[in-house]
């Protein structure tokens, strides 16, 4: 029998009566509802009958409006036809092809409504019974229903309150509810006059809409507000009268409880300038050199703030001689051009109320009374504060474990967190202002960027759209409140929110999700002038979107610079329910993703390892084959030819068809040298590449070495080493980013995931007198099993691997000294993977190459001591032109990561001599390297720049 001609009976009940029969729990949703007339599911038998079902929920509103009341919906019986999947839709939900499909024949106005109530797909065998029943997972048909044709929700401009002339347009897309209201408050937070709205649903576009006529002047127009709504939530299975703040927020009040009518571009919400502010520009992507910051820790350890108020605030960044001003004050002078902000928007899990929140500078006593599981709140003094008993600690804790307890203990309540938890995306983050309450907020993040600006930087926004703080009935829930289970992503069986991304995932593949996402965007690139966004798990999100939001924002500010990490893992691995923004996939479109190839070379692999297994995976940059530590072995020898293969194609811009000579003498190209299971060249362009060799995740670049070089080291290797790898960053291919303090040897004490572990583990020096590596040993939550590991190493170091001053002044003025020799010449900054084909060469390649050596040489090959065109010195950064200027023609980067001055031979070498900026370096080491009549001399463990002119 053909499958067309099965028919099943299709039955919806709606009857919202409190007699009718009560519904028992449903724990999957393994029924998906694609289209106006297409459902699928698995699980699916021949054997049975399948029903539709809306079941009665409880607790109907009975002031609903009658055009909402489906108590007057009649007993509706329709036909389920068995049926193939339409490829169209197979290929739009690839993860769901090979489902069952059946056709419903629907009206759009039936579907919208039955859309408003709870939903089941129950099979019943031959005799009725019930067999099994599943939810309905919904999301896919609202995009079908509402944002399918012209003039649709996605269209629709000004979502949220908007604010005009004649007052204020209150809209929320919730084609879901059965009815919603805007609650309006004061300022004091009592209810304003009027003191609701009940808004009116678009049947077309599912947005509930009023306006409120005002005067110009009426303190309404800065009014706080929330939504009520009314509709089921399938969290509880019934249906709920939600108070909700708004998803399209654009102010906020103290702990984001109400949301603030304001209009951005009033006079006051701006600092004083903010309209006559200059913001830097450059002249492509690959200028760029990305500081990554933490806004509280730029300041929080700062002794030399005029106002110790704003430690971890946003008007540090308006200090005139603070330590942290004075330093990227210098770093800009050298080069670094962008500050990258990490998550500066709305979040969920710092209380923004200071009575409330632990300080460290808190006395003990404030933070007993907020929490009664602090232990020492039974034995201590407590008159002192909190960072008083850590550097007790510090010095007489000799088993080094109170302090990780203590701050274990007070995290959830202290004032510290990296801040991917997103609450609402388009409002700067109260716990950084000083006056967290509505416009100030606005006005002290505006501050901040209008410094940073004046400071010759340019501004990159951290941006989590991948996932929220928290969904269904939770506190912090914003969208899962409003439409139940549209913009989180599912798991097809069960129903649940993923939680890849460490929380509730988006599904930023629906249409109304993106459209959040692209306009947040606009605001904060229209609104705040930020000039680049850097994307948390961007893989997670489609590549059309990606494509689509940088085009959306580049119409506001066409300089602007995506880039993220295109991890490829998760329900989404491998383009399973769409093509992901990963890191193959954005290749050659000028999407930045970060280099994983580059950075596990220099720092060894095994990200995630433990104990033993982080010491035993050596990288290039902390001594494989080179400086062997204990636990070096014959496969470590066998890797090291193929990191050192990896590393090269890193420096060339990790391009897939970059031509190199492979270490087991093999002419290959990048695409062709493995990288796992993976490629290891997969960028097509050299702004597809972000380089680094530390970031805020993992163990900063100074505890990642410690872990894995040998015991018997001296600090001053050390040092030496941890600057060769930032030199790998800072002369490759690609966009360079810098974890702030890698330039001062930073160190979290070996943790590995600092998020939520205070300023006692996430500390920065900008004076330079501590690296913060001795504060105890890490978290035992993190980093637990590592404890033996960490005590054996600072045993056996004896003090090898403790930093002075000096060293952390000495790595300073070195990193200076190589950015100044990047923005010297063009050469390390090439737009074109054909520029890069032509003028980036390795020379010491192949098998008989010599250990511990990388030779690149960058500009024509061809060129005789009197032809080619050369290159200017310092050419990009007119302001810090040294009073010579160079033409270079050719550059020669020679890396020495032995133990040993090693010479490398070359028939033109007397023609180069070293950089005048390592002429006259702080390294007193790095000026012994030599160019001679056939031959190069560099010092062990020395990155060594030649020129021609």
């Amino acid at each position: 029998m053909p499958i067309s001609s099965v028919k099943y009976s299709l039955l919806f009940l709606f009857c919202f009566t409190v007699t009718s029969h009560a519904s028992t729990k449903i724990v999957d949703a393994y029924a998906h509802w694609l289209n106006q007339n297409t459902l699928v599911i698995a699980h699916y038998s021949a054997k049975n009958n399948y029903r539709l079902q809306s079941i009665n929920p409880k607790n109907i509103d009975k002031n609903t409006p009658s055009e909402h009341n489906i108590n007057k919906t009649p007993l509706i019986d329709t036909k389920l036809t068995l049926e193939k999947l339409n490829p169209r839709l197979a290929n739009k939900f690839p993860h769901l092809a090979h489902y069952q499909a059946f056709q419903l024949n629907l009206t759009k106005p039936q579907a919208k409504q039955w859309l408003k109530t709870q939903l089941q797909l129950v099979s019943l065998d031959s005799e009725q019974k019930v067999i099994t029943k599943t939810a309905v997972q919904t999301g896919n048909v609202l995009d079908d229903l509402y944002t399918s044709g012209d003039h649709d929700a996605n269209e629709e401009q000004n979502l949220g309150a908007y604010v005009n002339e004649q007052g204020i347009t209150f809209k929320l897309w919730a084609p879901t509810a059965i009815t919603v209201k805007v609650l309006l408050f004061n300022q004091d937070k009592s209810p304003a006059l009027p003191s609701s709205l009940r808004l009116h649903e678009n049947k077309n576009t599912g947005i509930w809409q009023t306006q409120l006529l005002l005067e110009k002047n009426s303190p309404l127009r800065s009014a706080y507000y929330k939504y009520q709504l009314t509709l089921y939530h399938p969290r509880s299975q019934q249906i709920e009268t939600l108070t909700v703040t708004d998803p399209y927020s654009l102010s906020l009040s103290t702990n984001s409880e109400y949301s603030q009518v304001v209009d951005l571009n009033d006079s006051s919400t701006m600092p004083i300038g903010w309209q006559q502010q200059s913001i830097p520009t450059l002249a492509k992507p690959e200028d760029q050199l990305l500081y990554e910051v933490h806004i509280r820790d730029f300041s929080a350890n700062d002794p030399q703030l005029s106002n110790k108020t704003y430690r971890g605030k946003y008007l540090a960044f308006s200090e005139q001689q603070s330590a942290g001003i004075k330093h990227i004050k210098n770093l800009r002078k050298a080069g670094v051009n962008t500050i990258h902000l990490l998550p500066s928007f709305d979040i969920g899990t710092i209380n923004e109320d200071k009575a409330q929140v632990i300080d460290l500078n808190d006395p003990l006593s404030k933070i007993c009374q907020l929490s009664t599981k602090v232990s020492v709140c039974q034995t201590a003094n407590l008159n002192i504060t909190a960072k008083s008993l850590l550097k007790t600690y510090k010095k007489t804790d000799t088993s080094q474990q109170k302090a990780q307890q203590f701050i274990s203990e007070i995290r959830t309540l202290d004032n510290y967190n990296w801040g991917y938890d997103p609450f609402h995306y388009t409002v700067p983050e109260g716990s950084y202002a000083l006056n967290p309450e509505g416009k100030a907020r606005i006005i002290e993040f505006r501050q901040m960027i209008q410094s940073l600006h004046n400071l010759g930087f340019r501004v990159v926004m951290d941006v989590v759209y991948n996932h929220t703080h928290q969904a269904g009935l939770a506190k912090t829930s914003v969208l899962d409140k409003i439409v139940p289970n549209y913009y989180q992503r599912l798991h097809p069986i069960s129903g649940k929110i993923a939680q890849s991304t460490c929380c509730d995932n988006t599904a930023t593949e629906r249409a109304m999700m993106a459209k959040l996402m692209i306009d947040s965007l606009i605001v904060w690139a229209r609104d705040y002038k930020i000039d680049g966004f850097r994307f948390d798990l961007m893989g997670h999100q489609p590549k059309k979107l990606m494509l689509a939001a940088r085009n959306a924002v580049k119409q506001i500010d066409d300089d602007n610079y995506f880039y993220g990490e295109g991890w490829n893992f998760g329900e989404v691995a491998n383009n399973q329910r769409f093509v992901q923004a990963t890191q193959l996939e954005l290749a050659g479109s000028e999407i930045g993703t970060y280099s994983d190839r580059l950075r596990d070379a220099v720092r060894g692999r095994g990200i995630a390892t433990q104990g033993d297994d982080i010491r035993r995976a050596q990288g290039i940059g902390n001594g494989l084959v080179t400086l062997p530590n204990e636990l070096a072995n014959e496969k470590n020898n066998a890797e090291y030819g193929l990191l050192m293969d990896q590393l090269r194609i890193g420096l060339a811009g990790n391009l897939q068809n970059f031509p190199l000579v492979n270490h087991q003498g093999k002419a290959v190209v990048g695409k062709e040298i493995p990288y796992g299971d993976q490629i290891a060249g997969y960028a097509l362009d050299p702004a597809d590449i972000i380089n680094y060799v530390s970031k805020h995740d993992n163990q900063t670049l100074w505890d990642n070495n410690q872990y894995r070089l040998p015991f018997y080291l001296s600090i001053d290797d050390r040092v030496r080493l941890h600057n060769q790898s930032l030199s790998y960053v800072l002369f490759a291919q690609g966009i360079p980013f810098i974890h702030m303090g890698s330039e001062l040897l930073r160190s979290k004490s070996f943790l590995r995931d600092s998020y939520d572990y205070s300023d006692w583990f996430n500390g920065v020096d900008f004076t330079k007198q501590n690296n913060f590596y001795n504060q105890g040993l890490p978290p035992a939550d993190k980093d637990k099993a590592n404890w033996p590991l960490i005590t054996k190493l600072r045993m056996k170091n004896q003090g090898r691997d403790i930093a002075r001053s000096q060293h952390i002044q000495l790595t300073d003025k070195v990193f200076q000294e190589f950015v100044k020799i990047r923005f010297s010449s063009p050469l390390f900054r090439l737009a074109t993977s054909d520029e890069i084909l032509k003028q980036v060469h390795f020379l010491n390649t192949g098998k008989a190459q010599q250990p511990g050596l990388i030779v690149m040489l960058l500009g024509n090959t061809k060129i005789t001591n009197s032809t080619a065109t050369p290159h200017k010195l310092i050419d990009q950064q007119p302001k810090q032109i040294p009073a010579r200027q160079i033409l270079a023609r050719q550059i020669m980067v020679i890396f020495n990561s032995s133990a040993k001055t090693q010479s490398f031979s070359y028939a033109q070498a007397k023609h180069f001599t070293l950089h005048p900026v390592q002429q006259q370096s702080a390294d007193k080491v790095v000026q012994q390297a030599k160019s001679m009549q056939h031959k190069f001399i560099v010092p062990a463990l020395t990155t060594a720049v030649f020129v021609r002119e």
